[in-house]
């Protein structure tokens, strides 16, 4: 969940966002105002609550890049090129300042803060009168807001984190870039916030990779299939079928040993379409290839169009879209869905005699809108088609951003976005070596009935025999499965261990690792521990590290130091973007079976320390963004005490997992 701008107090405070006015210009004129338009919701609202300054900081262009371009046009051209009149008409942010203070009126004066860049504005923006809007320079003059090594952003991050006393992030275009004024700011600024455009991409889009209404069906389109295998492994993961089209189909149509003609092909993905094929084939989701096409001998706008009524393709022509065939197919397909998204067309759309595929698409969704359904539109080239066929107003949601969207659609974490991130409430259930497999699918049917419209993340670790079992039950809900433990090899003569690869044939999300069970009774240690968790990461697995004191080790004052070490040593070698996948849990093992009792403020008191570890380690920002649950007893009657500290994200629960009339009462804690 992300923390909105609704969530802080604005009074009097200066507020420094990031917004997205990389709108095209000419001549220092706006040509197109829909970035400027979306932002300004989020624009008002802060206004309206009455702050002291409102800063906006964007990128247009990139004036390095984008000026030797044009140059080294001019020149092949035979042209002069005069760079400051380049700038200035394509770069500078002092028009876009003047185009909002048209949209904004009498709401508020906007003024500009200088062509001399984003540095050392402090007294110019705190002399400003309560209520102005100050538009810094163009970001990109800078080479530390793109740059690659952390300590040049920051550079710039600390300059502009002065000017601000709470951060709001409204750019979606740009979430999935680690910039300076999109993500390195917020370890400098006290409290980071998302805008209104930003909630509501994540809230659409977000859903559709962790827990969407099913049936999904994915609509996946565009020229190359090497652009696109993230998102078609994440989303083979809840979706009943994939449409996919444009060129990339050609390139699975000859992976399964069609005839494409000249049609645009990748040979060096045939192994990735085959691998994907059978991916779908295993979990049972529909692989939806054109069965007919329109074709042509070249590509050009003004070749004829050559209706082939049948999958393969002659060798003279190439596939530009899809044929009635087709289109019947995908109707068919979509008319049960209850969740679309749409990423890439389906034919070469701008040719207006091979646009009929992509229009039928796009007119087939926004039925699906009307009937009910939750319809996405993502990515350049599809939000083109939309707007190109008059229907961007038919569907749910129609994204602003072409790389940051396809990237979160790939189930990636996006810069941007974690900074405004509030920490999950987590709740676990460890099952220990308990029930058969009858008895867990059981307690998991209990479990995905209760819990389905749960507001917290939630997971299950059953005992290895049942994993297979309870993963099917759980899956495609908004259960997560988990595993009590894993090898520290990935494979070979290691008799009764259970490897990674077994654990991720088996769907498994996370494992937990360092249980107190684990380091007291089989005697793991901090470096095998630590191996355990760098290899489950390695696979891409979430980790639950768990870590606390005995009571011994209590009673002689090293329950901090013992946590600290189980903290620093269980994460030695894990980097600061792996860590976004660990989880700690403290287990306060000198009140489990001891009769002695963890309050909530003793375990807050721990918490607290343990994420001043992580802030050593990591920084400010991942300290805060660090999920940290409770395990010790937590029970129906002090979840919400526990829940309440400040530092407590969730619960690892063991003996009340066992039952759903004692686990769902915490899981669903008010």
């Amino acid at each position: 969940m992300i923390k909105t701008v609704k969530a802080v107090d604005l009074k009097d405070k200066r507020v420094i966002m990031r917004v997205d006015f990389n709108v095209p210009m000419k001549d220092g004129v706006v040509q197109d105002d829909t970035r400027i338009v979306a932002a300004i919701p989020t624009i008002k609202y802060i206004l309206g609550q009455g702050v002291k300054t409102l800063t906006l900081m964007s990128h247009l262009g990139d004036p390095a890049k984008d000026a030797e371009k044009a140059k080294a046009k001019a020149e092949k051209d035979g042209k002069q090129f005069d760079f400051d009149a380049y700038i200035k008409g394509k770069h500078r942010m002092a028009p876009v300042a003047a185009y909002l203070q048209k949209k904004l009126g009498k709401l508020a004066p906007v003024v500009f803060a200088g062509e001399d860049g984003c540095y050392n504005k402090k007294a110019f923006i705190d002399s400003q009168k309560p209520g102005t809007v100050i538009m810094l320079e163009n970001t990109r003059f800078h080479k530390e807001e793109t740059a690659k090594d952390a300590k040049d952003r920051d550079k710039l991050a600390k300059a502009l984190a002065a000017y601000g006393d709470i951060f709001v992030n409204d750019a979606f275009g740009t979430a999935h870039r680690d910039h300076a004024s999109t993500a390195s700011i917020a370890k400098f600024v006290p409290v980071s916030v998302a805008g209104f455009l930003m909630e509501k991409e994540v809230n659409y889009l977000e859903p559709i990779v962790t827990n969407p209404v099913k049936p999904l069906v994915a609509i996946i389109g565009g020229a190359k299939v090497s652009s696109k295998i993230a998102v078609l492994e994440s989303l083979l993961k809840n979706a009943g079928a994939l449409v996919i089209g444009g060129g990339m189909a050609y390139t699975f149509l000859k992976a399964q040993g069609r005839k494409i003609g000249k049609s645009l092909v990748e040979d060096d993905q045939i192994d990735t379409a085959k691998k994907i094929l059978e991916t779908a084939k295993k979990a049972g989701v529909e692989i939806v290839l054109p069965v007919d096409h329109i074709g042509a001998a070249q590509f050009d706008a003004a070749s004829a169009p050559v209706t082939v009524d049948k999958v393969d393709l002659p060798a003279n022509l190439m596939g530009l879209d899809v044929g009635p065939k087709t289109i019947a197919k995908y109707k068919a397909v979509l008319a049960a869905a209850k969740t679309i998204v749409w990423n890439g067309p389906v034919g070469v759309f701008e040719f207006d005699a091979f646009a009929k595929g992509t229009e039928e698409v796009a007119k087939l969704v926004a039925e699906a809108t009307a009937r009910g359904a939750i319809t996405v539109v993502g990515g350049g080239d599809s939000v083109a088609a939309v707007n190109k066929f008059g229907l961007a107003s038919k569907m749910s949601h129609v994204s602003t951003g072409g790389g940051a969207s396809l990237e979160l659609l790939e189930g990636k974490k996006l810069p941007g976005i974690e900074v405004t991130r509030v920490r999950d409430c987590f709740i676990a259930g460890n099952w220990k070596m308990h029930k058969t497999r009858a008895e867990a699918a059981a307690l998991a049917t209990d479990l995905v009935k209760a819990l389905r419209n749960g507001k917290h993340k939630y997971l299950v670790a059953p005992s290895f025999t049942a994993l297979e079992t309870v993963g099917e039950i759980v899956k495609g809900t908004n259960i997560l499965l988990g595993a009590q433990n894993c090898a520290a090899e990935e494979q070979g003569a290691h008799t009764g261990e259970v490897s990674v690869l077994q654990l991720k044939d088996l769907g498994v999300h996370a494992i937990i690792l360092g249980h107190s069970e684990r380091r007291h009774v089989y005697k793991e240690d901090d470096a095998l521990i630590n191996k355990k968790v760098k290899l489950a990461l390695q696979h891409g697995f979430e980790v639950i590290l768990c870590i606390g004191e005995t009571l011994e080790e209590r009673e002689k004052g090293k329950a901090e130091s013992v946590c600290k070490n189980q903290t620093v040593k269980g994460l030695d070698g894990v980097t600061a973007e792996q860590l976004s996948k660990v989880t700690i849990a403290y287990e306060p093992v000198w009140a489990i079976g001891t009769g002695k009792t963890a309050t909530p403020e003793d375990a807050q008191a721990v918490h607290k320390f343990v994420r001043s570890v992580v802030e050593k380690l990591y920084g400010p920002l991942a300290a805060r963004q660090m999920v940290i649950q409770y395990g010790g007893s937590v029970k129906a009657d002090n979840a919400a005490q526990l829940m309440a500290q400040e530092d407590i994200d969730g619960a690892l629960v063991g003996g009340a997992a066992l039952k759903a009339e004692t686990f769902v009462p915490i899981a669903k804690f008010n």
